[in-house]
């Protein structure tokens, strides 16, 4: 669909003229475009048209964002030599002082400030990469840790809670709405068969032995933007800041940033978890968290990885046999390819999950 981003742009207090607009990036959820402005030494900007299907406040979407970034902002202006508008986002005020628009379609919009000179990578291919991320998102939590004001707004409730991601699983397989269940049985068993041990971080939860904190909820490394010399810059896409379980931001992290291969991988054989990268990105987040974290919080690190990268295989398997209603997709079976890719990560991750284990001892 074609939409007028000139018109869009100009209901926001940019500075600068409107040259052109171009999607930009590889999300799965909103629609991106990069606007360049006519004067070079303007910024430019994010333009956004959120998925309001998918996000079904955007008002409260807004605020949680409107209340990080100005913590942050507040945080990060106060270390000297730091470069405000590249290491936090920055949100754009519409002419009414909002922070999104409803176009004509009934169409939410926002905008950000685009953080020129950066690198974002899908696949980290060195040590010293996943030691910046890591350090990214420790700082991003540790710099939260005493935000002030009540929780955050549940933008999608329950978005990493197992429980309700298999409760959810088990209904469409019962369902089975466009007839693809008995397609995926062995995949099906690989996730039935590891499904109460993945309930281990709710039930600590539960009994009080670890905290809900401010955390992202989706730290997959190109969410991590690095500058031009590849060292930790800013923490993008935060749509999904809200409480939740620190394990979720490590997990999530170690997915992608340990990954050998692509989240999507068709050839399985290239699927696995490189302990090394492992090890340098536990080292950069526990750099900045290690006294923010209590002691069951670290003990539980390990685990992480394997319980969100499981938990990403629920969510692509369960919307393959919905028949693909919320990722969007380039082919029919990419959700099951994304899921098979998952699953196989996994199962590298339990065979060197006691390595696991040892590396984030010692660093604690």
């Amino acid at each position: 669909m074609g939409y007028n981003l000139k018109e869009i742009f100009e209901y926001f207090e940019a500075d600068g003229t409107f040259l052109k607009g171009e999607p930009y990036g590889s999300g799965h959820i909103h629609d991106t475009f990069r606007i360049e402005t006519v004067e070079k030494e303007k910024d430019d900007y994010i333009l956004q048209r959120l998925n309001n299907k998918i996000f079904k406040n955007i008002p409260e979407l807004q605020q949680n964002i409107e209340r990080v970034t100005v913590h942050l902002r507040n945080k990060i202006s106060s270390i000297r030599g730091s470069d405000i508008k590249r290491e936090c986002l920055r949100l754009i005020p519409t002419r009414d002082g909002l922070t999104w628009i409803v176009d004509n379609e009934g169409n939410f919009w926002r905008m950000y400030i685009f953080i020129s000179r950066h690198h974002s990578y899908n696949v980290v291919d060195s040590p010293d990469k996943a030691f910046e991320g890591g350090k990214a998102i420790g700082r991003f939590q540790a710099m939260l840790s005493d935000m002030p004001g009540g929780p955050l707004f549940e933008t999608i409730p329950l978005f990493h809670n197992i429980e309700k991601r298999l409760q959810t699983f088990n209904s469409k397989i019962m369902d089975n709405p466009v007839g693809r269940v008995d397609s995926v049985s062995k995949e099906i068993g690989q996730i039935l068969n590891r499904a109460d041990e993945m309930k281990i971080i709710l039930r600590l939860g539960n009994e009080g032995k670890i905290p809900l904190r401010i955390t992202h909820n989706d730290t997959k490394f190109n969410n991590i933007l690095l500058d031009e010399n590849d060292k930790a810059l800013c923490v993008i896409d935060l749509d999904t800041v809200m409480p939740g379980y620190i394990h979720y931001d490590f997990g999530d992290a170690i997915r992608t940033a340990a990954n050998t291969a692509t989240e999507d991988e068709d050839d399985l054989s290239k699927v696995k978890m490189d302990i090394n990268l492992f090890k340098a990105y536990a080292e950069g987040y526990l750099s900045e968290t290690v006294e923010t974290l209590n002691d069951v919080e670290k003990e539980y690190l390990a685990f992480a990885p394997r319980l969100i990268t499981y938990t990403i295989a629920v969510r692509f398997l369960t919307d393959f046999i919905d028949g693909d209603n919320y990722f969007k997709i380039h082919h029919e079976l990419h959700n099951l390819q994304r899921a098979r890719a998952q699953l196989r990560l996994v199962m590298s991750m339990e065979e060197q999950y006691q390595d696991m284990k040892s590396i984030i001892r010692k660093l604690t």
